[in-house]
């Protein structure tokens, strides 16, 4: 395992998957190339994000998506969605920890659909909002 870190947040990366930053955005991807994990972090420059604000963000961002879910990833709590769109496989996640809010996506090839499901799980399980 190694670990990736950010200004925000940290997360354990097994080392099957590889992370790199493009623009504002942490892409990791297991070395099968089989999906990938995008993740965008926004802050609030005063207060923190509340639990209805991040469900509305996602449903503002997200129209299309009907069926939103409670969900906790380590140090982070928001919602869940999982959907497909023009022959991908995708999942989101609006998550806040405080002052921190994140947009994870994973996508794949809809015909691979679930087969990181357990692994991207794991990974995610592991986020952590990184120490003042």
């Amino acid at each position: 395992m190694h670990i990736i870190e950010t200004d925000r947040w940290v997360m354990m990366l097994p080392p099957e998957w590889l992370a790199e930053e493009d623009e504002d955005t942490i892409v990791i991807a297991d070395r099968d190339e089989v999906g990938c994990i995008e993740i965008s972090t926004i802050c609030k420059e005063q207060g923190d994000f509340g639990s209805e604000e991040v469900s509305a963000l996602a449903r503002s961002e997200s129209p299309d998506v009907c069926a939103w879910q409670s969900a906790t990833l380590g140090g982070f709590t928001g919602c869940y969605a999982s959907f497909t769109e023009e022959q991908a496989a995708i999942r989101e996640w609006y998550v806040a920890s405080g002052s921190v809010l994140l947009f994870i996506t994973y996508s794949c090839d809809q015909d691979n659909g679930g087969m990181d499901d357990a692994a991207v799980d794991e990974i995610l399980a592991t986020l952590l909002p990184a120490a003042d």
